[in-house]
């Protein structure tokens, strides 16, 4: 995988750095805080932060996914609307300056174009792989659980573009007896279908911070993940408020000669301000793809996981594979 593939996805400037997401793979231990941080503590230019942290007269990039357009490309959303508890085919097209749909793309993460779905409470989300026609038109289905304002995020690098990939956003509204959800609370751990996933790292405001996610089965580590979009993980991040959409940077890839297939996963994120984000793990393991959700806060990080071996563990959300194509 090229350099801009990696920063493709679930990437998009504003990431928390997170849309990085569709890959990564390092086995990894325990990260602190202070040993996540300190490779990537200095100044890096246009982020609006000195050497030491501290605010610069510079204004940073907005992050990805809060625009419909950007750099002369527009999201058309064809539908803008649909029924809760409905299959609907959503369609749509990235248009350039001249109002044409762009028909060339460059690959990142064996894909075109990414696409994620999700709720403004953080509580649904989708990452699907749409079909483009010939005229440039997109097309995939989409089952929405439950009625409300949903979020589209649109993720990817026109062909022959010298300035990396762009993530564009547009509004979805889903109808149906709209009953909104509180944002689920911070846990160091999440399970989905049998399996638990451990989050170990934390998220610092304009600093690029480490987050390894560790993945078992039956209380017994996995150590044959399968790749999925040319990654063992891939990790979407949204800044909860606005559904800022985060770059994440993967650490290694299947076939380096040093990322194992689990059960560890590594990520490299920068959350753009204070706040709270909503991060979401695809993996793939035998031959089905599953979502982990995790609430995470800049301003504290996960308790240890073993302060919740008690607690129900609903914070998965929407990943059990049926929403990955």
């Amino acid at each position: 995988m090229n350099t801009a593939a990696k920063t493709g996805l679930y990437g998009a400037a504003l990431a928390v750095a997170f849309t990085g997401a569709y890959g990564m793979g390092a086995a990894a231990g325990p990260l602190t805080g202070e040993a996540a941080t300190a490779p990537h503590a200095a100044h890096r230019e246009g982020d609006g932060r000195n050497h030491e942290g501290r605010p610069t007269g510079q204004t940073p990039p907005l992050p990805g996914g809060l625009q419909i357009s950007q750099d002369g490309y527009t999201l058309d959303l064809l539908t803008p609307r649909l029924t809760a508890g409905r299959t609907t085919v959503v369609r749509f097209a990235v248009k350039d300056e001249a109002g044409r749909a762009v028909t060339g793309y460059t690959t990142a993460h064996d894909r075109e174009l990414h696409l994620i779905v999700a709720s403004r409470d953080l509580n649904t989300y989708r990452h699907l792989h749409p079909t483009r026609a010939a005229d440039g038109t997109w097309s995939t289905p989409v089952d929405l659980p439950a009625a409300g304002d949903y979020r589209v995020f649109a993720d990817f690098t026109p062909a022959g573009r010298g300035a990396g990939p762009l993530t564009l956003g547009a509004d979805l509204a889903a109808a149906g007896s709209y009953l909104p959800q509180e944002l689920p609370p911070q846990k160091a751990t999440a399970e989905v279908d049998g399996y638990t996933v451990t989050l170990d790292g934390g998220l610092t405001a304009g600093r690029t911070t480490g987050l390894a996610l560790s993945v078992a089965k039956d209380g017994k580590p996995v150590t044959d993940l399968e790749p999925y979009l040319g990654a063992y993980g891939h990790l979407v991040a949204l800044r909860a408020g606005d559904l800022a959409h985060l770059h994440v940077h993967p650490e290694g890839e299947p076939g380096d000669g040093t990322t194992e297939p689990g059960p560890g996963i590594s990520f490299m994120a920068t959350a753009p301000t204070d706040g709270t984000y909503r991060l979401f793990l695809d993996f793939k393991h035998r031959g089905t793809v599953r979502t982990a959700a995790f609430t995470l806060s800049t301003t504290g990080r996960p308790a240890p996981a073993a302060q919740h071996q008690d607690q129900d563990h609903t914070g998965t959300g929407t990943g059990t594979g049926t929403g990955h194509h």
